[in-house]
């Protein structure tokens, strides 16, 4: 008896009807992303996807010059 009880509480909680409340916002997601405006589509989202572009890349070339750094340290020989 118990396990039913769960299983309803658990199907109440993922039906539908419990994101009543959330707007669809496709429409205007697409008018934004397919405006003809020259701006890449991973920039087209506004400051926020400027930023992590940016932090992206900025850590992307970080960590290859570090990993070119470290290969060039390892490839030659050390004094003891």
């Amino acid at each position: 008896m118990r396990a039913m009880r769960v299983s309803q509480a658990l199907i109440r909680s993922f039906s539908s009807s419990a994101r009543r409340h959330l707007e669809n916002r496709v429409a205007e997601k697409q008018k934004l992303f397919q405006a003809d405006n020259d701006i890449p589509v991973h920039l087209k989202g506004g400051g926020m996807d400027n930023a992590l572009y940016r932090l992206t890349m900025t850590l992307t070339l970080g960590g290859t010059a570090y990993c070119l750094y470290c290969l060039g340290w390892a490839s030659f020989p050390h004094k003891k």
